[in-house]
């Protein structure tokens, strides 16, 4: 079945076709690095990497952009209270989400832009759109004027220019804005005293947040390109704002092909947030689960639905995850069973190309992985659950570890047999308190025992 990807403009799933054949151009908003990255940037990047995994296995060139906003109202805010410079703050924390999306499988983007980086094109963007009447210059800046292009407002989330006309109330006025209505928005702020700025044609100061985006991808991609993704609640205004830009701008209609939006994570039922203390980093949530078991938590819910990050629910993935790292292990010294996995590649490849369902994806993984050890088992696992899905740690770090395994076994093997032998003999002698000094002696180093009806089994923690 051809690809078919949920396109929010149009509401509606669509086959997926490319400006040029075999070629995608990827434009995905990044984070602003003003604290170290959560949840749900966790959500996004893991997402949008499936994305970039599964075209990348359908046979598709990607060009992957993702951009950094290393300036913002949040950063200055914590640079001043740390008495730093904005960019120390940018870069610590954009070095922060390296770290972590690295642990979490995630595939580095081709480009990283940033704002500091993208100033003249801008500027020249900026320009270009008061020459073409959409924007003007106020005293506090210059600002997008929704009025020149009406038919473009809600594009992406359904809202009509009168209910937010209704909405605004008195708010311009009173703010002391120069912009002309409530719905405008800026392009260009002029400088505060003691903020960072640069020069432009209306004087000194920095850009807005929406015209960053715009700038970004376009000065990559060109006046078009096939995907542009992000956090549901990117929608509005952020995503809204860039199509007036762009599309006002370039005179292209439309410049993104396919709009897609990732939902948001909720911790317990309940949005997370920092006023609600449910609030994790992504760094936090390491302490508590393996970095691929959190991949493989965000990965059990297609990415459009919003995901609930519930103790059991974790515990749940990381038990499966657990499962496939060990079927995987056992199947890479195991020899052909002749087993058939050819129809749960082509429901892989169907759930994957209905929109990048990874939750179906992801129940034919967990029956690959009942299936036992097998070579046929770790081929099939290394293509789908590795290649496509990210979900396994790499062949050589599996292999290293089996044999750091072996290794640890084999210096405590002698021991461990002796005192098993013993406590078999105390257990015969219905010596039951040497029996059990012996378990306890043998669970202090590290060994856990299974008795079973051949006898005792153990292995290492």
């Amino acid at each position: 079945m051809p690809l078919n990807i949920y396109d929010t403009k149009s509401r509606s799933k669509r086959e997926f076709e490319t400006l040029d054949e075999g070629r995608v151009r990827m434009y995905v908003c990044g984070i602003t690095p003003y604290s170290p990255s959560h949840l749900g940037h966790a959500r996004c990047y893991v997402a949008f990497d499936v994305v970039h995994r599964w075209l990348e296995s359908s046979g598709f060139e990607v060009d992957y952009v993702q951009n950094f906003t290393d300036i913002d109202d949040k950063i200055l805010e914590v640079a001043r209270s740390e008495e730093v410079g904005f960019l120390e703050v940018a870069n610590r924390n954009i070095e922060d989400f390296y770290e972590v999306m690295d642990k979490m499988n995630v595939l580095r983007a081709d480009h990283y832009p940033r704002v500091t980086e993208t100033i003249p094109e801008i500027i020249e963007m900026v320009e270009n759109l008061i020459e073409k009447g959409h924007a003007y210059r106020a005293n506090d800046g210059v600002y997008f004027e929704i009025d020149t292009a009406p038919e473009k407002y809600g594009l992406l989330t359904g809202q009509t220019l009168d209910m937010v006309r209704a909405g605004a109330g008195g708010r311009v006025a009173k703010s002391g804005s120069g912009k002309r209505d409530h719905r405008d928005f800026a392009l260009w702020k002029m400088a505060k005293k003691d903020e960072p700025s640069w020069g432009s044609p209306w004087g000194d100061g920095r850009p807005g947040w929406h015209i960053e985006c715009s700038a970004m991808s376009i000065k990559h991609f060109g006046e078009q390109f096939d995907i542009h993704g992000g956090g549901h609640d990117l929608r509005f205004p952020h995503h809204e704002a860039e199509i007036f830009q762009s599309e006002c701008s370039t005179g292209c209609e439309p410049v993104v092909g396919f709009w897609m939006h990732n939902g948001f994570v909720n911790v317990d039922g309940e949005k997370m947030s920092k006023s609600l203390g449910n609030f994790w980093t992504i760094g936090e949530a390491f302490h508590h689960h393996h970095p691929l078991a959190l991949r493989y938590a965000l990965l059990s819910v297609p990415y459009r639905n919003p995901i609930d990050m519930t103790p059991e629910f974790l515990e749940d993935a990381s038990s499966h995850f657990e499962r496939l790292v060990s079927l995987y292990s056992k199947s890479l010294h195991a020899g052909s069973t002749g087993i058939d996995l050819e129809t749960a590649s082509q429901r892989f490849s169907e759930a994957m190309d209905d929109d990048f369902n990874t939750r179906s994806a992801i129940i034919e993984v967990q029956g690959v992985v009942t299936s036992g050890p097998s070579e046929e088992a770790a081929a099939w696992l290394e293509k789908h659950a590795g290649v496509a899905l990210g979900l396994l740690p790499p062949r050589e770090e599996i292999l290293a570890a089996l044999q750091e395994a072996d290794s640890a076994r084999g210096e405590v093997a002698e021991t461990v047999e002796s005192l098993l032998s013993e406590r078999d003999s105390a257990r015969e002698a219905k010596d039951w308190p040497r029996a059990d000094e012996i378990r306890e002696e043998l669970t202090g180093m590290g060994v856990i025992v299974e008795d079973g009806p051949e006898g005792p089994t153990w292995r290492l923690e």
